[in-house]
């Protein structure tokens, strides 16, 4: 009965974050990348950036290795890039214990030197959770016409 009743409590403690919950911290986790880059606050950004960070960018022929690699095309991006605001349609969370992916549409809008431009795609995002935090380690884009 002492291993039912220790075996419903370990179930228990490994059900107390539950997957809703980690749902909503990766969407939430996503937008606060967003936000961030949207307030040009790259410090933030690489907060929710793993250190193995890869990525596929819209036109990237080969993949981009490396959070340092990430934050400075990001760095660029921001010396060019004003007024940007993402949005994020349907997307779909899946949790594995302490890795999840999101899929989602995006859709976004803002000024590249002086030009303005609108632009929407599809895209994957993978986050391990690591100290109790998900961080982003890969992110794949396509724009769409």
């Amino acid at each position: 009965m002492r291993a039912l009743i220790f075996l419903g409590l370990l179930l228990g403690a490994g059900l107390a974050h539950s997957a809703p919950d980690d749902a909503a911290d990766i969407r939430q986790t996503l937008v606060a990348m967003w936000a961030a880059l949207e307030q040009g606050d790259l410090d933030e950004y690489a907060r929710h950036v793993h250190p193995d960070y890869t990525v596929f960018g819209e036109s990237d022929v080969y993949v981009a290795e490396g959070k340092a690699l990430e934050l400075r095309g990001m760095a660029d991006w921001l010396s060019r890039a004003k007024n940007v605001h993402t949005e994020m349609h349907q997307p779909r969370v899946t949790v594995r214990g302490d890795t999840a992916w999101i899929t989602y549409y995006w859709t976004d809008s803002g000024v590249v030197e002086g030009e303005r431009f609108t632009s929407r795609g599809k895209s994957t995002r993978i986050f391990v959770r690591e100290g109790g935090r998900w961080l982003c380690i890969h992110g794949h884009f396509t724009a769409v016409p």
